[in-house]
């Protein structure tokens, strides 16, 4: 069974709307800026979407309205499934509910509603903003988890649970404690994101999310729906091998891809465009690269976006998939904003360019080793 994408909603440092963010994305520029959130952490270059750090349940909020927006439907909508991911979830409100225990000296007593804040309430709460009374699932597969989450949407789809589902990510990621943790590794960017640059220095963490309405074809075509794409296959593994560091022959990554490629009955020939992870860190930057070209020796068009919208975490597949969406529909491939001197030879796209695009592929690799691959086509 087709499952086609419908409606997109998307917020991002680049833009409170996924047209804005298209629109400066091809314009080469970034999102990022150098911001000081918490007074005890020094500065560093995130990618905000306002002053100061978003709340997830807003960002949630206005994805969802937009993506049932643009795609012209009208809640209640009790039989749509529902599958919103997050890796970070409602962090930011454990950190600020411990902080002001330890100040103020609090009993647990005192948390309230904190029951809102597991992890899976960012997903019910999508569920019921529409008045969806069917599946929800609240993935978390680290950076994997936006491409996760699409993907087990387009399966409830396929196997017939249902013929409509609302799916991505949102991440709200700016917290104290998880900045120290990437500072502390050693992963953090002190001037900006330069995915595959000779000089790039690390992941710039930003905000933001991506919301799909998927329906069957047979119901878009019965609705009169505009279709951006139609999901082909993806290829979900996972490395099994350290915490935070691929594996470094990149086997379970190229398994993905081949299971991708697989199931969307592709060949590597066929791939027009490279959405990749491209987080500007040394390991994944460079396995990575070592991946794309073993497995597309022919070569094919790469960039990644996380130098315009930071790296959102569980929420960038999500980001790339509407972005490759959008580069389906314009015919237009986006640059790798950040990168001056490329240290891989691959075909990195320094500029938005006008070009044949049918199919294309989008990767997602997560802390953890979890590999994900999702197949688009026009």
């Amino acid at each position: 069974m087709k499952v086609c994408v419908t409606g997109i909603g998307l917020i991002s440092a680049l833009g409170g709307s996924l047209e804005d963010s298209w629109r400066n994305l091809i314009a080469g520029k970034s999102g990022i800026r150098l911001h000081q959130p918490f007074p005890e952490l020094t500065p560093l270059p995130l990618g905000l979407i306002s002053q100061q750090p978003s709340e997830l349940r807003m960002l949630t909020q206005m994805v969802v309205a937009s993506a049932l927006q643009d795609s012209g439907l009208v809640a209640p909508l009790a039989d749509c499934a529902v599958v919103i991911g997050s890796s970070r979830s409602y962090q930011a409100s454990w950190e600020m509910l411990a902080r002001q225990m330890y100040r103020e000296n609090l009993p647990v007593s005192s948390l309230g509603n904190w029951l809102d804040t597991l992890p899976q309430m960012n997903a019910i709460a999508a569920a019921r903003q529409i008045g969806a009374s069917g599946i929800v699932l609240a993935p978390m597969a680290a950076c994997a988890t936006g491409i996760w989450s699409i993907a087990q949407a387009a399966l409830l789809i396929q196997t017939g649970q249902c013929q409509q589902a609302l799916a991505g990510a949102v991440e709200a990621p700016i917290t104290p404690l998880t900045l120290a943790g990437f500072q502390q590794m050693g992963a953090l960017a002190k001037t900006g994101a330069y995915p595959f640059d000779s000089h790039r220095e690390g992941l710039v963490l930003g905000e933001g999310g991506a919301v799909f309405v998927l329906e069957s074809a047979e119901l878009a075509k019965q609705r009169q729906a505009k279709v951006y794409g139609e999901i082909l296959g993806f290829g979900l593994t996972n490395d099994a091998y350290h915490p935070n560091s691929p594996e470094p022959e990149g086997k379970s990554a190229i398994a993905a891809i081949k299971q991708c490629l697989e199931r969307s009955c592709l060949s590597p020939a066929d791939i027009d465009y490279i959405h990749a992870h491209g987080t500007a860190t040394q390991l994944n930057d460079r396995i990575e690269s070592m991946v794309i070209q073993r497995l597309f020796p022919q070569g094919v068009a790469v960039s990644s976006t996380k130098g315009s919208s930071g790296h959102t975490l569980g929420a960038s597949g999500a980001l790339g998939v509407a972005f490759s969406l959008m580069s389906l529909n314009d015919q237009i491939l986006p640059p790798c904003v950040g990168l001056q001197q490329s240290e891989f030879d691959l075909d990195i796209v320094t500029a938005a360019r006008l070009s044949k695009i049918r199919q294309v592929l989008c990767l997602s690799f997560g802390f953890g080793g979890q590999n994900a691959a999702i197949a688009l086509v026009r």
